[in-house]
């Protein structure tokens, strides 16, 4: 242990601590900005800086470690100018048109500004403008770029693609796509970590609300919109809703007052795809000669990209099934728009997804049919369906618990957990053990698979006397090391799972984000875990509408119909 003062404090505090946790750990708070714990801890912001009693120069707390008897002033008067001076630097490069900005009442540099009182201009401004694809789902805006490095740091050591570099020297370094790549050109995920780690505006999701407002302004149009298992974790965050006042019924009813005509869930999709992709592994299971293992799941667009740019000799290994979010589409504008007596092209689908690479999913040149038309037209982040609550004035305290639209609307258990780590290998098994014994398993024979830490998980289950080696992985860098493990023979497996978010699609790239970077995961993982625990039907299997589906229009799963409506081919389109 290391004995040292902060602000007349006396603390003690293990050796290799930094101030800024030594300072954390007892209560006294020291701002940050550009600080991210083991991913960018790096001092380019300096609005950390202390002062250290017999140290000429102002240290940075977030990485300089403490030592014995060390005496430090986390707010003296010097410190406290430098830090405005450095605000105030920032800010001349900075395009703080706050009122119209993505992160506005929710940005780091803006509360440290307020925090500050900083309320006129000192330096004159200066602002360099980038130009940027503005249809991709990824959006940057360099006048409002801080050049914190979180991006670089995030996209590097967590996803492991290294998208971002810096670029420019002197007054004009500045962060760029690395090479100079134009972004659709370089090897992006589009999984969204740099957006929600990006302290600021400069970082978001393309705005897709316009383009639904005027959808649902279409009198000949039916408008029909489904939510993904991850959202109703976190939709409520942002409008003051505990978790479990946040649910999926208030939130259908919070959709019909901005003007949808049915919602749906996209539980039922899951359990569907558990269907086919469940079918698809037993399939290969039994053909295990004609195959190559592992199975990868094919649920998270994110890593498909992954995988298609950096490993592309195993794309053949991804399951065909389409994604819960296509799969819904294909099967909305068809199975549901002959029910309803309509054109599938008179249906305007859009996806609430916890997700930015759904912005580009849905585009894809095999995800759209000549009859249908895209199977999915417009999709929403959770942030931006919070926006549009806001905007309609709704008060979701005030709205009832009514049931969403028939017939596509009932989710098992084993569909919610669609939305964490191991969530679709868990309902995978589930069914699979169904499937290929006749009986149910325990609803939580599977739980080993549930996980999130640094590396990956890996559970081996019987299933009548044939075994299956299960991984899991959630974070593209981790999704790396998993891969490498497998090409270079040191693990083998049957099935595996990967999401490209840390903790899946509840830490997703278009969840609600927080002010010093919560990871939020931890806390959505488990109401989705007690929804699962609390619903009655927990296997994908005994969804009555799948089942319903299957009877009326599918046949059977993995039949030729299932195929044409349900299955795709990862090599039909480029990165």
């Amino acid at each position: 242990m290391v004995n040292l003062v902060i602000n007349s404090k006396h603390i003690s505090v293990e050796e290799g601590s930094t101030i800024l946790e030594a300072a954390n750990a007892n209560g006294i708070h020291i701002p940050t900005l550009c600080y991210l714990k083991d991913i960018n801890e790096i001092g380019a912001c300096r609005i950390c800086v202390v002062e250290v009693k017999g140290v000429d120069r102002l240290t940075a707390a977030c990485n300089t470690p403490v030592e014995e008897g060390m005496i430090v002033y986390t707010h003296s008067p010097k410190v406290m100018m430098a830090r405005k001076v450095t605000l105030e630097i920032i800010l001349s490069e900075h395009n703080y048109t706050c009122p119209t900005c993505t992160r506005s009442g929710n940005c780091e540099l803006q509360s440290l500004s307020e925090e500050f009182g900083l309320t006129a201009e000192t330096y004159k401004k200066r602002m360099v403008k980038m130009e940027w694809d503005q249809n991709f789902p990824l959006i940057r805006d360099n006048e409002k770029c801080i050049k914190c490095m979180r991006c670089i740091q995030v996209c590097d050591k967590v996803q492991s693609l290294s998208v971002w570099d810096i670029a420019g020297t002197g007054t004009w370094t500045t962060i760029n796509v690395n090479n100079g790549l134009d972004i659709k050109d370089a090897n992006c995920a589009i999984c969204g970590q740099c957006i929600t780690n990006c302290p600021v505006g400069a970082l978001q999701a393309r705005h897709d609300k316009e383009s639904v407002y005027a959808a649902l302004s279409d009198p000949d149009k039916v408008k029909v919109v489904q939510v993904a298992p991850a959202v109703r974790a976190a939709w409520g965050e942002q409008l003051g809703l505990q978790p479990e006042e946040a649910t999926m019924q208030k939130m259908g009813e919070a959709l019909r007052q901005v003007g949808f005509d049915y919602v749906f869930d996209t539980n039922f999709s899951a359990d569907l795809t558990i269907m086919e992709e469940g079918s698809e592994f037993l399939q290969r299971l039994a053909n295990k000669d004609q195959n190559k293992f592992p199975m990868f799941t094919s649920c998270c667009p994110g890593w498909v990209r992954f995988l298609k740019s950096q490993y592309p000799d195993m794309v053949p290994q991804l399951s065909t099934a389409k994604s819960p979010q296509q799969m819904f589409g294909a099967v909305t504008k068809s199975y549901f728009a002959e029910k309803i007596g309509r054109d599938p092209k008179d249906i305007v689908l859009v996806s609430i997804m916890p997700c930015v690479a759904k912005k580009m999913e849905c585009t894809y040149e095999t995800m759209k049919d000549e009859v249908r038309g895209q199977d999915v037209d417009f999709v929403l982040t959770t942030r931006e369906f919070v926006k549009m609550v806001k905007a309609a004035n709704i008060n979701v305290l005030d709205l009832e618990d009514k049931p969403l639209d028939d017939p596509l609307c009932d989710g098992t258990g084993a569909a919610v957990i669609f939305g964490t780590t191991g969530g679709v290998m868990e309902a995978a098994l589930r069914s699979a053990y169904f499937l290929a014994t006749g009986k149910n398993p325990e609803p939580d024979a599977f739980k080993d698979v549930r996980y999130y830490h640094d590396g990956w998980n890996e559970a081996t289950f019987d299933i009548e006397g044939t075994t299956v080696r299960c991984a899991v992985a959630s974070g593209l860098g981790n999704a790396r090391k998993l891969i490498q493990a497998i090409r270079a023979g040191e693990v083998e497996y049957d099935f595996v799972e990967v999401m490209a978010c840390p903790g899946g699609c509840v830490g997703g790239g278009g969840q609600p984000i927080h002010i010093h970077h919560n990871q939020m995961y931890s806390v959505r993982a488990p109401r989705l875990y007690q929804l699962d625990s609390d619903n009655p039907i927990r296997f994908s299997h005994e969804n009555k509408q799948v089942q319903q589906l299957y009877s009326e229009y599918l046949g059977e799963p993995l039949s030729e119909k299932a195929h044409h409506l349900l299955h795709t081919d990862h090599n039909g389109w480029k990165m």
